[in-house]
């Protein structure tokens, strides 16, 4: 008491100018100083009177400081509408605030979510987009199985008939492995499983390729010339491996489990599809895995393969004989291409110039009977799929070893949804638009590219380590730079989309012969586009996708209605968590027109020298400083590949950066906006938060593993906190202190404005010698785990999905 009361005398001193000593009745005696005028009259008064006025004039401030309070929350007024309220919660559940943002900002952010979704069953990793994906896989399944209500095109029956095809599964269950095991003995039978023809080793490849679109050693496909966009040619790439990731093979002793785990499942199928003897399945299995081992060997790593300029090799048909003379060149390509006819002056472009040599040495160098039962190896894992619950079970078994999932296998509609999308996306995204795509969507996203390129553009005008020259023309190029937003315009017309689907046909009860016409009718559809330009309207991801892409040679950013949903964007939402969310998405996908790859392009999608040789240097000296960054981080040991992940780093970091960039840009235009009620963030904060709450997930560890040696795309945590890191921005907002772990002393910026740059440096290269390793998609689909067709080959184009 006698020490607080002392504080208070004191605060009287300062209150009142000059004050005589009094004597209190505890005994206290304070001595008060001042000028003779202010003595006389302050002695005048009575002891009340003295405490009255020193309760005033407290009063008094307290009051003006309620005003203050007043005057900054009109300024900072509250959103409470309903879905400021809704969005608020989902934000307040999402956070951890026991963890200081700055220190570990991922965690901040995402720590609530993250305890509070748990992976589910059948699945290896969870997120913000898987469950975007599982809502539109409840719109799809309503639309699919809905088969009384109208549809307006002979498409979109088609599309019910496939579905329902896939559903069958008492159809699927009668035919057990009968379709598969028929389409074996077409090609001359599996030593595995019984006696074989001993056939011609290019008629066995001929065979797969062209009639089952299977590619064991290398693949070819079409699509659009990187030095000449302007027209589809044939491509040929290295291809045939089964597990992910050379790595896999060669990293014998991390991945023990995962080989051991492949050769069972490998010994399961040889068995359900006719072997007799257990024993001498496994042995020939062994000598397929042994095959593909050696195969891994001289596949080329990915890491070693983002220069295209390098790989890039265009040649006459005729010279695949020279370059590869194990194989059959010429009837091959024919047949793949029919009925387009190929001569040996077809031009063609090599991406895998030393590995065709190696394969064709690696192909007359092996025993006949190896090479085809690794052929129909291929067939058989690609066939599992489709077939009755013991392949099912089978492959649910390896994928428990391979991803850690948990459990049991999603669904049977969820796999059937998502290889329905795989195959018949187009025709089923004309359903999807038409039931839940809001028009007003494309125009706010319209809205919000432009917005965002002007955004990056105002950066790019005062970069500094780039030449005036380079400049002007990377001005061009992203002022050119082509959107596609929600859907292709031919969806939605039923003549245009029946005109697409016309040669194919699927029946509901025969779900195998569904899928394999289907592969068929693609790749007529492909050989049609050969020598013909490409067309803007063929999409590389369906419109229900989650997700989005930057093409290189199209020089075009899409973004498929899947993704114009919360958590990316909500029109009732703050402008700060728009930006945060589909405003950095929006700046992912136009910084990879100017990543390590993208830049190779020019403004036409040609893959030519167009950046002056200083700015050329300069810009590689930025980038190292990214891959020295990423590549310090690590999971469970284990290193992130900071050259493999490049790329899609720089995309992250130029993505953040314009998206806020275009944000204070819409506050000067707009005025400051309502701040959400409770969180106690300012706006800006709210666009860091809303950035980082998009990437709140959850992986196993084997998924974490696979996702290195795979995935081009960082981690989701390092996806948030290394770009975070590298925001000043960021720090400034949060108060970071310098040297605090979202706030290092040095940072890598490759699109740093004048003014911004200079305060910034890079991480010098460690002296410690760092692990390397060789490093999917985001939202997980059950096909990727090998359940339902894979993928056609892509070019090897850089094609950046987000």
């Amino acid at each position: 008491m006698m020490s607080t009361y002392k504080r208070a005398t004191l605060d009287e001193e300062e209150l009142v100018d000059s004050m005589e000593g009094e004597v209190y009745p505890n005994g206290i005696q304070v001595n008060f100083r001042g000028s003779g005028t202010s003595k006389s009259c302050w002695a005048e008064r009575t002891h009340v009177e003295k405490r009255l006025l020193v309760l005033t004039v407290t009063l008094s401030a307290g009051f003006l400081a309620c005003i203050c309070v007043l005057l900054f929350q009109f300024r900072t007024r509250l959103c409470l509408t309903e879905s400021c309220i809704s969005v608020t919660s989902s934000i307040l559940s999402s956070l951890d605030r026991s963890v200081d943002p700055c220190e570990d900002f991922f965690s901040y952010a995402c720590g609530g979510w993250i305890k509070a979704n748990p992976i589910p069953d059948g699945h290896s990793r969870w997120g913000t987009f898987n469950k975007l994906w599982e809502h539109n896989q409840a719109i799809l399944k309503h639309l699919l199985e809905n088969t009384t209500a109208q549809v307006s095109s002979e498409a979109e029956r088609k599309v019910q008939r496939y579905y329902q095809s896939c559903m069958n599964e008492t159809k699927i269950e009668e035919l057990q492995a009968t379709p598969l095991v028929d389409r074996i003995k077409k090609l001359g039978g599996w030593n595995i499983s019984g006696p074989w023809q001993e056939d011609d080793f290019n008629q066995t490849l001929l065979q797969l390729a062209a009639q089952h679109h299977i590619w064991p050693f290398f693949s070819i496909y079409v699509s659009a010339d990187s030095k000449n966009s302007s027209v589809n040619i044939i491509q040929v790439d290295q291809a045939g491996l089964m597990l992910p990731s050379r790595d896999y093979y060669l990293n014998k002793t991390q991945n023990e489990k995962v080989l051991a785990g492949y050769l069972t499942y490998m010994v399961q199928l040889g068995m359900l599809v006719g072997g007799q003897d257990e024993a001498e399945t496994r042995r020939q299995m062994e000598e397929i895995l042994d095959f593909e081992t050696t195969l891994a060997n001289i596949t080329i790593p990915q890491e070693k393969r983002r220069d295209e300029e390098l790989i890039y090799h265009k040649m006459p048909a005729r010279e695949l004989r020279n370059l590869s003379p194990a194989v059959d060149w010429m009837p091959l390509l024919n047949a793949v291409f029919s009925p387009v006819e190929i001569n040996e002056t077809e031009p063609v472009v090599v991406y895998a110039k030393e590995y065709l040599e190696q394969v064709s040495y690696l192909i007359l160098n092996t025993d006949r009977r190896i090479l085809h039962n690794y052929m129909i190896w291929h067939l058989v894992r690609k066939g599992a799929g489709f077939l009755d619950q013991r392949f099912q079970d089978a492959e649910e078994k390896f994928m428990e070893v391979m991803y850690g999932s948990k459990k049991t296998c999603l669904p049977r509609w969820k796999y059937c949804i998502s290889d329905t999308d795989i195959n018949l996306g187009f025709a089923l995204g004309a359903m999807f638009v038409k039931a839940s795509f809001a028009e007003d969507s494309k125009a706010v996203a319209e809205e919000m590219i432009k917005e965002i390129k002007m955004a990056f553009e105002e950066s790019l005008a005062t970069l500094p380590w780039m030449d005036e020259e380079t400049r002007r023309s990377a001005k061009e190029k992203a002022d050119a730079i082509y959107d596609m937003i929600g859907y292709p315009k031919f969806i939605m017309d039923p003549k245009e989309l029946d005109k697409v689907f016309k040669d194919y046909d699927a029946v509901p009860d025969l779900y195998y012969e569904n899928v394999m016409q289907f592969l068929n009718f693609s790749a007529r559809v492909a050989a049609e586009q050969l020598r013909k330009p490409p067309n803007r309207d063929q999409w590389s991801m369906t419109p229900p996708t989650v997700n989005a892409y930057y093409s290189p040679t199209k020089n075009e950013i899409v973004f498929p209605a899947g993704i114009l949903q919360p958590p990316f964007y909500t029109r009732s939402s703050p402008k700060a968590l728009n930006f945060g969310g589909i405003g950095v998405v929006v700046g992912h996908e136009l910084t990879h027109a100017f990543d390590d790859q993208g830049r190779e392009y020019d403004k036409d999608g040609n893959l030519r020298p167009w950046w002056k040789n200083s700015s050329v240097e300069a810009f590689k000296q930025q980038t190292e400083c990214m891959v020295e960054q990423y590549g310090n981080y690590t999971v469970h040991g284990e290193a992130i590949n900071g050259k493999h992940t490049l790329g899609e780093n720089i995309a992250d970091n130029g993505g953040l950066k314009a998206a806020y960039r275009a944000y204070q840009n819409w506050l000067r235009k707009n005025g400051e906006e309502e701040t959400l009620p409770t969180l106690g963030l300012t706006n800006y904060q709210l666009f860091f938060v809303g950035f980082a709450q998009v990437w709140c997930s959850v992986r196993t560890p084997e998924s974490s593993h696979e996702g290195l040696v795979t995935d081009s795309h960082s981690p989701s945590r390092f996806r948030v906190i290394g770009t975070i890191s590298n925001s000043p921005e960021f720090s400034e907002h949060f108060r970071c202190p310098r040297g605090s772990p979202m706030n290092p002393q040095r940072k890598c910026e490759v699109w740093a404005a004048r003014g911004e740059h200079s305060r910034r440096e890079c991480p010098q290269p460690s002296s410690t010698p760092k692990r390397r390793p060789v490093t999917l998609g985001l939202a997980e689909r059950s096909a990727m785990a090998g359940r339902g067709p894979q993928p056609s080959p892509q070019s090897t184009t850089p094609f950046h999905p987000l």
